[in-house]
């Protein structure tokens, strides 16, 4: 007996040997870290005004304010003038190189956000903004130019004249939300909202490299939705992002906010209820719950709409101030997170002033697929959000998850976990961000380091620095 445990043991030793040196043995992949490597400024002097909370240069809510393409770093804010302007760098370079289009800021808004996506099929930049249930503006530059940037020059002669139509497609008077998102196969795509908060619906429209095309609408705003304290029958879907996966499936959590305050316990919440979940694996022209039951089709009769079954992957009342437009992400198995945010039952049963009890007691969530079981799950974040506003979610490469929360602080939780071990990595000691903060998904993915878009703090309308912070993320 004892012999053969020797033999064994000797050949586990040499079968580990082997492995080792033709390199089939993996060490346990890194934990979640961040190294601060660069903090660069992009406008000394940038419009600052708080509205709803926020300001219209840094709401998370952008798609994409900050964006990556080869090689390429490109950023777009509004200048104390209010004009709006697009930048440049190489990736890691100190400097940027700004171009200032003909266009500047109507209102004192911060929902006018400028959103950019970039058509892959024929290297054109997107621009859409200032918008807010109301027209919109829109921008794109000449073919190739993210193709071969090196070689081009960066100047507001590159971008043809600002439009109120995508190139003679009108959408909506009532527009809002612009988030481009790029197709597996280089199409761009850009998510809106008709009409207004509380009676809105969700609408698609899509480039294929020369033109723009209508898809339609793709949720409901109609339907009866009841509390313990009252009803409604009018709402929007408000995202938390839409994201293509590496399969080529179009995910898009959200939560539904009805138009009656009859629906909650008192006049000073939100009526943010319950976050849903859908899919689409036709490109968003089909959608579909977590069960893969078809839910609604885009440009059809039949929309995603607040009855329909199998929607809600963690319901919540309107009692709790949950936020709209949070996060999400996907990660390298195709499977959906996303981060939301509200005040625990623990604290209170009824939130009486959404931004105080926000504040006061508000806590954010990572919800995902479970990495064993593929039921949904949901893990508090143990930090407390000291304030009203939104949480950004990104996945590095071994799937590790952060969560950059307001004031650029960065918490993360391994994979290894299954993401309960979340815990502070950057306390955002010197950043004197205002709060919500602008991300770069895509260099997450290019090189491996998390550029976070930030405006200092400021008072009344008195400009203020708007800089890009960078982080290495584990190799």
């Amino acid at each position: 007996m004892r012999r053969r445990s020797l033999a064994a043991a000797a050949v586990a030793t040499a079968l580990l040997s082997a492995a080792s040196l033709t390199g089939t043995a993996r060490a346990a992949d890194p934990a979640p870290a961040v190294s601060r490597i660069a903090d660069t400024q992009l406008d000394a002097q940038a419009l600052y005004f708080v509205s709803y909370d926020g300001l219209v240069n840094n709401n998370s809510f952008q798609k994409n304010g900050l964006l990556t393409y080869k090689g390429y770093q490109y950023a777009a804010w509004y200048t104390a003038d209010r004009s709006a302007v697009i930048a440049r760098r190489a990736l890691g370079a100190s400097s940027w190189q700004t171009a200032e289009l003909p266009h500047k800021l109507r209102y004192n808004d911060s929902h006018n956000v400028i959103s950019m996506g970039v058509s892959r099929i024929d290297g054109r930049l997107h621009i859409n903004m200032d918008s807010h249930s109301d027209g919109f503006f829109y921008v794109k530059s000449e073919a190739g130019l993210l193709d071969d940037p090196a070689s081009r020059s960066w100047t507001a002669s590159r971008f043809g004249s600002v439009q109120t139509t995508l190139d003679g497609v009108g959408l909506t008077s009532q527009f809002t939300y612009p988030q481009f998102v790029a197709t597996p196969e280089g199409r761009l795509q850009l998510s809106y909202r008709v009409a207004v908060s509380g009676n809105g619906r969700n609408a698609l429209a899509e480039y294929d490299g020369s033109k723009w095309t209508a898809l339609g609408e793709w949720s409901s705003s109609t339907g009866t939705y009841t509390s313990e304290h009252g009803s409604s029958t009018a709402r929007n879907m408000y995202l938390h992002g839409i994201d293509y996966s590496a399969d080529g499936t179009l995910h898009a959590f959200f939560t539904w906010r009805e138009q009656n305050g009859a629906v909650m316990c008192n006049g000073g919440g939100i009526t943010n209820h319950d976050t849903g979940y859908v899919y689409s694996t036709d490109r968003g022209r089909t959608w579909r719950n977590a069960a893969g039951t078809a839910v609604g089709t885009t440009g059809g009769s039949d929309k995603v709409a607040v009855n329909d079954a199998g929607l809600v992957v963690d319901a919540l009342n309107p009692d709790h101030s949950l936020m709209n437009q949070e996060s999400q992400a996907t990660d390298s198995a195709n499977r959906p997170h996303a981060i939301i945010s509200y005040v625990p039952g623990r604290f209170t049963q009824c939130t009486t002033n959404y931004v105080d009890d926000r504040t006061a007691n508000g806590r954010a969530f990572h919800v995902r697929k479970d990495i064993t079981t593929g039921a949904w799950r949901k893990t508090e974040i143990p930090v407390p959000l000291n304030s009203s506003q939104r949480t950004k979610l990104i996945l590095d490469k071994y799937d590790n998850a952060y969560a950059i929360m307001p004031f650029g602080r960065i918490v993360g939780a391994s994979k290894a976990s299954n993401y309960t071990d979340w815990k502070v990595l950057f306390d955002g000691s010197g950043l004197n961000a205002f709060g919500e903060v602008v991300l770069d998904e895509a260099r997450v993915a290019q090189d491996g380091v998390l550029s976070i878009m930030y405006q200092q703090k400021s008072s009344g309308t008195t400009p203020s620095p708007i800089r890009v912070v960078d982080f290495a993320l584990p190799k």
